[in-house]
C-alpha cells in the first residue's frame, strides 16, 4: 500500500509541470473513425474531457472513413480509390453526411457524460461544430474527376477561437463548403493540420492506428526534426504512417511547434504522450526535443539533482551549488524537454593546450542510449575550436568507459603543472589522456 502511495505521488510530482505548462494551450486532436468502433472509445472521450477540464483548449477533428465505407456496402456500391483518394460521388457524398452526423452524435453524446468517475461526473462539458471549413474541389488529376472530394481552402480561425474563449470543445468533421454552397468529402489529417496551423497550435495530437514511426531496425523513433522526418520519407518506403507524417513536416513548417503521433489502441494514450516526460509516440518537431547546450546559471539546480547521487556513491568529487555558480562556464548539459538528463563540465589549461573533462554525467533513466558518447564528442569538437590538442580525465571508477573511446592512461606528470598541484591523492585517482584529431 505505501509502495502504491508513493508512486502516485511520484507520478503526480512528475505530470504536475505539464499540467501548468498545458493550462491555456491550444491541442488539435485527430482520430479516425476506426476508433469509433472500439468498445473502449468511451475512456477515450473520457480523457478529452478531462484534457478539457484541466484549462487546455480542445479542437477534435474525427474521421469517418469505416462509416462511409459502411454506408456504401448497404447501398450495394463499392469505394473507389486512385493513389489513396477516395472519389466521391453523389452516392458517396450521401454517405459521407450521414457518417458525419452519426460519429459527430456519438461524440457529442459521450461528452455530454462530463468526467466520469469523479466529482464533476455532472459537469456537462459544452461542444461546438459549424461550418468552420471553406472546401474547393479536388478537381481532375490525370484524367481522373474526384468529383466531391476536396481540398481545404480556408479555416475560420476567428470563429473557431471565439468557441475555444467560450471554454467549448470544437468538433470538426472532415467535410468542407464551397461558396456556392456545395458539400465536400476531405482528408481528416488535412483538415487537422490546416486547423492546426491556422489556430497556431501548440500541438497536434494525432492519434494512429499503429504506434508510431519505427527505423528499418523496427524500433519505434520516439522523436524526430523536421528535417529528419523529411528524411524518412525520403528514404524508407513505405512507412506505416506516411501519410500522417507527411502532414506533421508541413504543419511544423507553419508554425505548429509539436506534432504528436500517438497509437490509439493505447490505453491513456493522450495521458501518457502528454503527462509524462518521454511519452508513448513518435514527437515531430521544429528543434531537437533533446538538445546539448551551454549551461547558465538556472541550470545550477537541475545540475545539483543530476550530480548528486554520484556524487553520494564517490564516483564524482563534490560540488557546492557557490562551487558550481561560479564554474558554470565550464559546463555543457544535455536537456530534455526541460530537464537536465546529462552534463559535463570542460576546464582549459590554454598554456598546455590541454582540458579537464570533469563531472561527465548521465541521469539513471537515460543511460544506454550514447548520451554519454554525444556528450564527449561535442566537447571534443568544442576544444579543438579553442586551440586544445589534448584532453584528459582523473576517474577512480570509469577507468574502462574512457579507455574504450580513446583515452590512454598516463602518469600523472603529463598534466599541466597547475592541476598536478591541486591532485588529490588521497582519492588516488587515475590519470586518462586522449590526443585529438583535427
Amino acid at each position: 500500500m505505501a509502495t502504491e502511495r508513493k508512486s502516485f505521488v511520484d507520478w503526480f510530482r512528475n505530470a504536475s509541470p505539464y499540467i501548468h505548462a498545458h493550462r491555456g494551450c491550444t491541442f488539435v486532436i485527430s482520430v479516425g473513425g476506426e476508433a469509433v468502433h472500439d468498445p473502449h472509445f468511451s475512456y477515450l472521450i473520457h480523457d478529452i474531457a478531462l484534457l478539457s477540464s484541466l484549462g487546455i483548449r480542445l479542437v477534435l477533428v474525427h474521421g469517418i472513413r469505416p462509416q462511409i465505407e459502411h454506408g456504401l456496402r448497404m447501398r450495394g456500391r463499392q469505394s473507389r480509390y486512385v493513389k489513396g483518394i477516395r472519389i466521391t460521388d453523389e452516392v458517396a457524398l450521401e454517405c459521407v453526411k450521414a457518417a458525419c452526423g452519426e460519429v459527430r452524435t456519438e461524440i457529442e453524446s459521450l461528452l455530454s457524460m462530463g468526467l466520469s468517475n469523479s466529482p464533476s461526473t455532472q459537469v456537462r462539458i459544452q461542444t461546438n461544430s459549424g461550418n468552420f471549413i471553406t472546401a474547393r474541389p479536388l478537381g481532375v488529376r490525370e484524367g481522373v474527376d474526384y468529383s466531391y472530394t476536396g481540398k481545404v481552402r480556408r479555416v475560420d480561425a476567428e470563429a473557431i477561437t471565439r468557441r475555444l474563449d467560450e471554454g467549448c470543445i470544437v468538433l470538426i468533421s472532415p467535410v468542407g463548403y464551397s461558396l456556392t454552397g456545395e458539400t465536400f468529402n476531405l482528408l481528416t489529417e488535412e483538415v487537422a493540420m490546416e486547423v492546426a496551423i491556422a489556430l497556431g497550435a501548440t500541438k497536434w495530437l494525432c492519434l494512429i492506428e499503429n504506434e508510431g514511426v519505427f527505423d528499418t531496425a523496427g524500433q519505434l523513433v520516439r522523436q524526430l526534426t523536421v528535417l529528419e522526418a523529411q528524411h524518412e520519407l525520403d528514404t524508407q518506403q513505405p512507412l506505416g504512417c506516411h501519410r500522417q507524417v507527411l502532414h506533421a513536416v508541413k504543419a511544423c513548417d507553419n508554425g505548429v511547434e509539436r506534432v504528436h503521433l500517438v497509437s490509439r489502441h493505447i490505453e491513456g494514450a493522450l495521458l501518457l504522450e502528454l503527462f509524462t516526460r518521454d511519452g508513448i509516440g513518435t514527437l515531430i518537431s521544429i528543434d531537437p526535443y533533446e538538445h546539448i547546450r551551454s549551461a547558465t546559471i538556472d541550470d545550477v539546480g537541475g545540475l545539483l539533482e543530476l550530480i548528486e547521487p554520484l556524487e553520494d556513491a564517490g564516483i564524482l568529487v563534490r560540488r557546492s551549488r557557490e562551487k558550481l555558480e561560479m564554474e558554470i562556464n565550464y559546463f555543457t548539459v544535455q536537456e530534455r524537454d526541460g530537464m537536465i538528463i546529462a552534463c559535463a563540465a570542460l576546464y582549459p589549461f590554454l598554456e598546455a593546450s590541454m582540458a579537464e573533462l570533469a563531472c561527465l554525467a548521465v541521469h539513471s533513466h537515460y543511460r544506454g542510449a550514447n548520451r554519454g558518447d554525444a556528450l564527449l564528442s561535442f566537447l571534443e569538437r568544442s576544444a579543438l575550436e579553442k586551440g586544445i590538442t589534448q584532453i584528459f580525465v582523473l576517474t577512480t571508477r570509469t577507468a574502462h568507459w574512457f579507455a574504450e573511446r580513446g583515452f590512454v592512461a598516463a602518469d600523472l606528470d603529463s598534466l599541466p603543472v597547475s592541476r598536478q598541484a591541486l591532485y588529490n591523492y588521497q582519492r588516488n585517482a587515475l590519470v586518462f589522456v586522449k590526443r585529438l584529431c583535427q
